[in-house]
C-alpha cells in the first residue's frame, strides 16, 4: 500500500474513532436523565419493551400519566403536601407531591407526574401537569385507556374491568 494512503487511512479511522467514542459517550450520559413514561399498570406489572418485560425499580426516576381517582385527593391542612392516586385500566399507584397544583387538576381527571418510584406502588412527585384539553391524551395513555369514559368527581368510582 502507498504510505500517502496508508497515513490518509490511519486519519480517517482515528476520526471515525474519536467521533464514535464522543456519541458514545454523550448517550451514556444523556442515559441517566432520560424520564420513561408509564402507566399504573405498567409500574405494577412491568412495561413489554419487545420481548423483554421491564418492571421500574425503586429510586428510578420516570413519568406516570392516569386518571386521578375521586375521593383519593388527600391535602395536608399545614403544608402544600398533597397525596392522590392515579388508574388506567387496573392497579392503583399513590402520588405524593409537595407544591401548588394546577388549576387544571382535579378528581377524575387525567394528568402527568414526574418523579421518583419510592415503594412498588408509591411516587414522590416533583412536577405535576394537568391535561388542558380532555380530548387530548398522550398515544401510550390513550392505547391503554380505550373505552374508558371520563368520570365526573361526583360519581362513584370503581376499578374498570379489563376482558381479555
Amino acid at each position: 500500500m502507498n504510505p500517502r494512503r496508508q497515513k490518509r487511512l490511519i486519519v480517517v479511522s482515528a476520526i471515525v474513532l474519536v467521533i464514535g467514542a464522543a456519541i458514545g459517550l454523550m448517550l451514556y450520559a444523556l442515559s441517566q436523565n432520560i424520564d420513561l413514561f408509564y402507566t399504573p399498570s405498567e409500574v405494577i406489572d412491568g412495561k413489554q419493551i419487545g420481548q423483554v418485560k421491564e418492571i421500574p425499580q425503586v429510586g428510578q426516576r420516570l413519568r406516570i400519566g392516569g386518571m386521578v381517582v375521586p375521593g383519593s385527593v388527600k391535602r395536608d391542612n399545614d403544608s402544600l403536601a398533597v397525596s392522590f392516586d392515579l388508574v388506567d385500566t387496573g392497579p392503583i399507584v399513590t402520588v405524593s407531591y409537595h407544591g401548588l397544583l394546577p388549576d387544571l387538576f382535579r378528581e377524575g381527571q387525567g394528568i402527568v407526574a414526574t418523579g421518583v418510584l419510592t415503594s412498588t406502588n408509591h411516587i414522590k412527585a416533583h412536577e405535576v401537569l394537568a391535561k388542558h384539553d380532555e380530548e387530548y391524551m398522550p398515544p401510550e395513555l390513550a392505547e391503554k385507556m380505550k373505552g374508558i369514559k371520563h368520570v365526573k368527581p361526583s360519581q362513584a368510582y370503581a376499578v374498570p374491568k379489563v376482558s381479555g
